[in-house]
């Protein structure tokens, strides 16, 4: 059995229908505080809790016979991290030290841990690959890294087998549209030029136009959620055939869109005319960030299937069918 935490938010809910497909048992711990009991799958176990309680995760390891953890159960606003630093640390590194000490002290191993491309922070190269300089620029990619260096230090202490993936832009849905993207307040592109396309919001905001970049807009490497999902299977089956894995790995395409492309092709699949408003560039985006995924390509053998047509598309359907999200559904 696996335990995924935070198994009821946008990129855990995938991994937990993927997990359920390919047969594995689940049970998912989720305060619910950002995800939704929805979007969990009903094959699936579910508990309402918090990593930062001790008897609750004793509670789950003595009960479950739990074979590996995903941990999802995190934090991931950047502007909220700026102005709230403190609440940042403690929901995502803090709580994360209880459930590595829970681990630890219920002889749990096999970790697969959900980072970020914030570790790299401003990055001089175009393309991002792990051997980088990690420097993070706000205390959400700080906290992220921060996680990364206890699972690595734990690890060196004892047997404690791991991977981290570093996501890069998530998009898409299933292509079910059963689960989807669904985040109060939304602050990814593709789910708000959608709802705009959906009247609800009145307008699709770009942040800055002077980047270094052909368009003179942002350029980001975009990844379908079922891709993310997939590679944390593969990432966890290494570990449970016995691996010894201690390893960071990219998710990313290896190609970027600028933010014009993005609503280009929105625009594109819906057929529907979207009202942008240029507005001021955000403190700390860079031109562009785009991953090198060649690492998780050679090591476990995965490469992104979808295009940014069918990220589109899956999500179009998902906010087709869900015009209200989740709390629609209730």
């Amino acid at each position: 059995m696996i335990l995924v935490t935070g198994g009821a938010g946008y990129i855990g809910s995938h991994v937990v229908k993927q997990l359920l497909d390919l047969g594995f048992e689940v049970v998912v711990l989720d305060n619910l505080s950002t995800g939704h009991r929805q979007a969990v799958d009903a094959r699936a176990e579910f508990v309402k809790g918090n990593i930062q309680d001790e008897l609750t995760l004793d509670w789950l390891f003595d009960t479950y016979p739990i074979e590996g953890v995903m941990h999802f159960a995190a934090l991931c606003l950047v502007g909220e991290s700026v102005v709230q630093p403190l609440k940042y640390y403690e929901n995502n590194v803090a709580a994360t030290t209880l459930l590595l000490k829970a681990m630890a002290r219920n002889r749990i191993a096999n970790l697969i841990f959900s980072s970020t491309c914030a570790t790299y922070g401003i990055p001089e190269v175009d393309i991002l690959h792990e051997e980088l300089p990690t420097r993070p620029v706000n205390p959400y990619g700080r906290s992220k890294l921060m996680v990364e260096h206890m699972i690595r230090d734990l690890a060196d202490a004892q047997p404690f087998p791991f991977v981290c993936l570093r996501y890069f832009n998530a998009a898409g849905a299933s292509p079910s549209g059963t689960i989807g993207e669904c985040h109060d307040p939304e602050t990814h592109l593709i789910p708000n030029v959608l709802l705009h396309l959906l009247e609800k919001k009145t307008d699709v905001s770009v942040f800055g136009d002077d980047y270094d970049t052909p368009d003179g807009t942002c350029i980001r490497d975009y990844i379908h959620v079922d891709d993310l999902a997939n590679a944390h299977i593969l990432a966890l089956q290494r570990l449970l055939r016995g691996d010894k894995t201690a390893a960071v790995y990219n998710l990313g395409t290896g190609t970027g869109y600028s933010v014009t492309e993005i609503i280009g092709a929105c625009e594109s699949i819906t057929g529907r005319k979207a009202n942008v408003i240029h507005a001021e560039r955000r403190p700390g985006d860079p031109d562009r960030l785009v991953a090198s995924y060649e690492k998780a390509r050679s090591e476990l053998g995965w490469s992104p299937q979808y295009s940014l047509e069918d990220m589109v598309r899956t999500a179009w359907k998902w906010h087709l069918r869900h015009p209200g999200g989740y709390s629609a559904d209730q």
